[in-house]
């Protein structure tokens, strides 16, 4: 079933039925002040923090997704009433028509009821924070119409949002609000808190621009009523706010707005809402008496976003490949790197820090699109590492680098995991720096960077070459019994402990492939007596992992208690997919091994939506690490199509060369692939989610947890790198596509280093991989390389594969 389609022209998403499966959202914002909202106005607003700056409420764990920003319209001769979205009024579709755009950090929901058409934008402006709900009524009717518009939102009692919604006997009683002329004002703690002008900074408001406030209500049981719902809230139903405000109890701002509309006459009323004291807001509100100053921001908005975007897109053969690749996947790493998993429909806010190895790969998303901005993000992280090499496993968002506590090993009680929850180091967390920062250093050219000194989470500093360089003594200090880097906690996979001298092939692999950057970066810089370290260690853990082939696949790990993890004799959970895509990535295997790897990936492990991350699911044969089993079968990591990998899947079948097999897994996983399937997909079909339920469930193809998820960085690696074969390193360009052997052609467009890049790709023999020839400018150039120091401003290119 279709809900809705893909503007590339505009970038947005248009959802054009607004009963979908799920409530399909969209971010507004930045990391000062962010928004959630659905494609009916449900969400919450947030100051800096979900977990701890929330405003408005919104109610987890349900597909009703209330509730949200609402403008509620009132044609008070009918005595009939709807909202601006179509819920939560919910008038029958056969009479309301709702069309929602979703685009980059704005969305417009349009309504048409009963010849009255609205036209609500809601954004944050760019650099601020608060946010704006443009509403535009126009009466297309051929009478005058006499209107009532409201503009309503529940505010919190706590800026916590556990104190909001447990602590009731503390919160129901701190929180008053006062009408102030043009907005509702909700005053939280109102004797403390107070500056030296007497203003307490916890205050929020709703104010309104446009039209004169007839009526108003701040307590929700005097606005909703006793036995009703926000679909039939007794202020509107009657037509008249009774002006009520609270006193104790549960706040909100509710402005009614009598207006009287002629033929084709357009009223626009302006809300805005935020968390600023009544001077500040009547500033904030004042600024929008000209009602063309929220277009003028929102064109702001769309340009700022459309620049980045621009920077690298392509035109395909694929639709689906060019809506993910210019637009959604690119702009949710961008949402992913800003907000990590701190606040959506799923996550509650209550994750109030960076997860080190979670950031350290959303920031490989970006890298294409914007180096420098990655480059502030990675220079965090690497203040986020404890001077023994490791990562902390979550970095606090009001981090104080160098004065940090950090995890004793598996030490319940200490001060680090008193304050984090956090008790122990992952193996995996400081691994992931090495291919972010190649990553980096590949787009920028800039060779410096590992020279910048950089703060230690817990005290010292060291280039970020010694960064780098204290990651490896890390692994390489908590080795187990075969050589190989221990489990610890966890590796990648939290469900797996194998024990804390277990050992883990997959941060095998990250390990053998750190080595070989870093190696790279050590010859660079003439540190001979640390490249033979790195040959002699490298070879040793290349001996280790070479028993770790067992017939067709590599085995997943070694339990601390000597037991093989991912045996093919194992009756459960014998074939799993991470090191079998990472042996390729590392550089490890051998094209036979690479090739017969995946092979058994795509026998065992493919599915019509995507791969799955191991085979069979633990039912019966589990062990006490093997935390997945509390899954069912075909769920999570437990069997489930882990969304993440599915990115390391397409990377790894890109490095061998087989573009097919890379664009299948790309098809079979990509949301916008199951655009008109949207009711077996449920979540939206323009982000991805963090995992599909498999074929044993009944419900296969069903995805979950959208938009905060490493997917989002994963999958664009295996686009961008993988598919499109554009890779980067300190002195240019390697063009290394892996495409559908059916594609004639397709070209790409990319701003590399301030150039101009026009790249048109032809496919004569239509070969899946490999390039026959690549002139620039007029010029053949040797291989398929293309030197940063023969580029101009501007680059015409034409790659012929062959």
């Amino acid at each position: 079933m279709n809900y809705g389609h893909f503007n590339l022209e505009n970038k947005e998403y248009v959802i054009t039925r607004p009963d979908t499966p799920a409530p399909w959202a969209n971010y507004l914002g930045d990391p000062e002040y962010g928004a959630i909202i659905s494609n009916n106005a449900g969400g919450y607003s947030f100051v800096k923090s979900g977990a701890n700056g929330r405003i408005i409420r919104y109610r987890f764990n349900t597909n009703i997704a209330l509730p949200g920003r609402y403008v509620y319209i009132r044609d008070n001769d009918a005595s009939d009433y709807w909202s601006a979205s179509w819920a939560p009024v919910c008038k029958p579709l056969d009479k309301f028509k709702s069309e929602c755009r979703h685009g980059t950090a704005y969305t417009v929901i349009t309504g048409e009821y009963s010849d009255i058409k609205s036209e609500v934008t809601y954004y944050v402006p760019l650099g601020k924070t608060y946010e704006v709900w443009n509403a535009k009524i126009t009466n297309n009717s051929d009478k005058p119409r006499n209107l009532s518009v409201y503009g309503f939102c529940e505010f919190t009692s706590e800026n916590n949002y556990e104190q909001d919604q447990i602590n009731l006997q503390y919160t129901q009683f701190i929180t008053q609000t006062t009408f102030e002329g043009n907005k509702i004002l909700q005053h939280i703690n109102i004797n403390s808190g107070k500056d030296a002008t007497g203003s307490n900074y916890r205050e929020r408001f709703l104010g309104l621009a446009g039209a004169d406030i007839s009526a108003y209500n701040g307590a929700l049981d005097s606005f909703i009523g006793s036995y009703r719902s926000y679909a039939n809230p007794i202020g509107v139903e009657s037509g008249k706010c009774d002006n009520v405000l609270n006193y104790n109890g549960n706040a909100c701002a509710a402005l009614q707005s009598d207006i009287v509309l002629q033929p084709g006459e357009t009223r626009t009323l302006t809300y805005i809402l935020g968390q600023r004291c009544n001077a500040q807001a009547n500033e904030i509100i004042a600024q929008y008496a000209d009602p063309a100053k929220a277009d003028e921001e929102v064109k702001e908005l769309i340009a700022h976003w459309h620049e980045i975007l621009n920077r690298f897109s392509v035109k395909t053969p694929s639709d689906t490949f060019n809506n993910m690749v210019n637009v959604w996947n690119a702009y949710q790493c961008f949402i992913t790197f800003i907000w990590s998993r701190a606040a959506s429909f799923v996550y509650c806010g209550l994750r109030n820090g960076y997860g080190y190895r979670d950031t350290v790969q959303d920031i490989q998303g970006i890298i294409h699109l914007d180096p420098e901005t990655a480059a502030d993000k990675i220079r965090f992280m690497l203040s986020a590492q404890v001077d023994n090499g490791a990562g902390l496993p979550l970095v606090k968002f009001n981090h104080n680098a160098g004065h940090e506590t950090c995890p004793d090993e598996n030490d319940e009680n200490s001060v680090y995991a008193k304050e984090t929850g956090h008790p122990s180091y992952r193996a995996d967390d400081a691994l992931w720096l090495f291919p972010t920062i190649v990553k980096y250093i590949g787009e920028s050219g800039n060779r410096g960077f590992l020279d910048e000194v950089i703060l230690y989470s817990n005290g010292g500093e060291g280039t970020v070459y010694d960064h780098l360089k204290r990651a490896i003594n890390f692994s390489m200090t908590h080795l187990g019994d075969h050589h190989m880097p221990a489990g610890l906690h966890a590796d990648w996979n939290d469900c797996l402990r194998m024990g804390k001298k277990g050992e883990s092939t997959f941060v095998a692999f990250q390990l053998y492939y750190a080595m070989t950057i870093l190696k790279g970066y050590a010859q660079e810089r003439n540190d001979t007596e640390y490249v033979e370290y790195l040959n002699k260690v490298q070879g040793e853990l290349g001996d280790s992992l070479a028993k770790c082939w067992d017939d067709d696949r590599f085995i997943r790990g070694i339990r601390e208690d000597g037991v093989v993890v991912g045996a093919k004799k194992d009756p459960e959970a014998n074939m799993w997919l991470n090191p079998q895509s990472w042996s390729v990535i590392s550089g490890f295997a051998t094209k036979e091994q690479g090739d017969t790897a995946m092979q058994s990936v795509h026998d065992i492990l493919n599915t019509p939506y995507g791969v799955k991350l191991l085979e069979p699911p633990y039912v019966d044969h589990f062990f006490d690490g093997a935390l997945m089993h509390i899954f069912n079968p075909d769920t999570k990591e437990n069997g489930g199509i882990f969304s993440q990998t599915q990115g390391w899947a397409i990377l790894a079948e890109s490095l061998l060369g087989h573009g097919n097999r890379a664009f299948e897994y790309f098809t079979e996983s990509s949301p916008a692939s199951l655009n008109d399937k949207a009711e077996i997909r449920v979540l939206e079909p323009y982000v991805h989610g963090q995992f599909t339920e498999s074929t044993r469930s009944p419900f296969a193809g069903r995805s979950h947890v959208h938009w905060l998820t490493g997917t989002g960085s994963t999958a664009m690696v295996g686009c961008v790198e993988g598919i499109l074969g554009m890779r980067p390193d300190a002195d240019g360009l390697k063009v290394d596509p892996a495409i559908p052997s059916d594609w004639d052609s397709y070209t790409v467009d990319k701003v590399f280093r301030g150039k101009k890049l026009n790249m048109k790709f032809v496919n004569p023999d239509h070969v899946e991989s490999g390039v026959k020839e690549i002139v620039m400018n007029g010029e053949k150039l040797d291989g398929n390389y293309i030197p940063a120091a023969k580029l101009k401003d501007v680059n015409d290119i034409t790659v012929t594969l062959g």
